[in-house]
């Protein structure tokens, strides 16, 4: 079949670590070349966020991405790109108007909103993941929340216009219920990992012979990297290493911060912020750990507790959102309270003690990735939506 892939402002081109560039990046790339495999064509759009970027790209993985003019051809934080959405949905119209797609799965709010409204000529149906949800940011940010004031009525109106939702866990599915939307909409489709990138087997970094923490993402306070911070005078004889952000960290207001709080803490010399990692060298940079730590706030799903997975590490998460569907408790891991450095600093400084404990983990860890996340059955699931919708609508499109 003939899939539109629409994530407005997440290229799967782009560099990683960004502010806005993390796990939806990857889930896109990664779908989009699963379903390659499975022999559909897409075509991803996103928005054109650079001068000199060619209308369309061929990828190595068999789809395309297609750059649309919506708003300036600049970097644009994501919660300022909803004026620019009626200009992306115009775009599409006219992309589909002669060959429409027999499917659009739109990623991210903004993207559903543009593509319930292109959709809707060719009453072309629309299968939407959400990645994250407007009343989960606001109920933890409160006022430090920048999106849209519409964005949460916009949330709902693209769930009721789809004709399907992807829901990435199943703690989403209870918050998609708690705005209104039918419970008979709504499939649990989870993020994948690349087991052939992410295994146990392969380079590791190099380290020191103090045991190591390893924690990457977005240098975002939600992200709770202070908490790990606060976590490690628990946790003696160990270094931590905090991978995110951009390349060089020195003039990063966050990483500064984070900085400061290690040196509050006395514990400067056992942190260490390394800035953005080439997505290549992420296999062994978790290889390397003694256990990945991830304990956001709040997280709707979470990819790297599953490249932890693959490669073999336990992992020690926030009791949240999709982590609490990847990480099993007592078996691939250990869950913490958010937002509770003293639960984790003990549970840290446990599982370090216990070597033996700690590579069970890691061999559950993988077994669970192996039968439940690679992308291919996660394509295979989300493929089974599409179909699903295709035949409600009363289309047959080819095998």
């Amino acid at each position: 079949m003939r899939i539109a892939m629409v994530s407005e402002h997440a290229s799967p081109l782009a560099a990683l670590g960004g502010a806005d560039a993390g796990g939806q990046n990857v889930h896109v790339a990664a779908l989009a070349a699963a379903l390659v495999r499975r022999g559909h064509e897409v075509a991803v759009y996103t928005r054109r966020d650079a001068r000199g970027l060619a209308d369309r790209v061929g990828t190595s993985d068999g789809y395309e991405v297609v750059h649309v003019p919506a708003g300036p051809a600049e970097q644009v934080p994501k919660d300022d790109l909803l004026p620019h959405m009626n200009a992306f949905s115009d775009f599409l119209t006219q992309d589909w108007r002669d060959a429409p797609p027999d499917v659009v799965h739109s990623h991210f709010w903004m993207s559903g909103l543009a593509s319930v409204q292109a959709a809707r000529q060719d009453r072309v149906p629309v299968v939407h993941t959400y990645h994250a949800l407007g009343t989960v940011k606001r109920r933890h940010q409160g006022a430090r929340d920048t999106s849209p004031p519409d964005r949460i009525a916009v949330e709902r109106l693209v769930g009721n216009e789809a004709a399907a939702i992807a829901a990435t866990c199943e703690d989403e599915v209870q918050e998609l219920l708690r705005i209104g939307l039918r419970r008979q909409k709504i499939s649990v489709v989870p993020c994948g990992v690349d087991t052939k990138f992410f295994s146990g087997v392969g380079a590791v970094a190099p380290r020191t012979a103090q045991r190591r923490i390893v924690s990457v993402g977005r240098l975002v306070r939600r992200k709770g990297f202070d908490d790990l911070i606060a976590a490690m005078p628990l946790v003696p004889d160990a270094e931590l290493v905090i991978a995110g952000g951009p390349p060089e960290v020195e003039d990063d207001p966050e990483a500064q911060r984070l900085l400061a709080c290690a040196q509050a803490r006395g514990v400067a010399d056992r942190v260490h912020l390394i800035g953005q990692v080439n997505r290549a060298d992420m296999p062994a940079l978790l290889r390397s750990a003694d256990v990945v730590a991830c304990v956001p706030w709040y997280e709707p799903f979470g990819i790297v507790p599953l490249e932890a997975m693959a490669c073999g590490v336990p992992v020690v998460a926030s009791a949240v959102g999709g982590l609490t569907d990847t990480v099993v408790h007592g078996v691939t891991g250990l869950l913490v309270p958010p937002r509770d450095p003293r639960s984790l600093g003990r549970a840290l400084r446990k599982l370090l003690a216990n070597p033996s404990r700690a590579m069970a983990f890691g061999m559950a860890g993988q077994d669970r990735v192996d039968v439940r996340y690679t992308w291919d059955e996660v394509a295979t699931r989300t493929e089974a939506v599409y179909r699903r919708v295709l035949a409600t609508n009363g289309l047959a499109v080819a095998q």
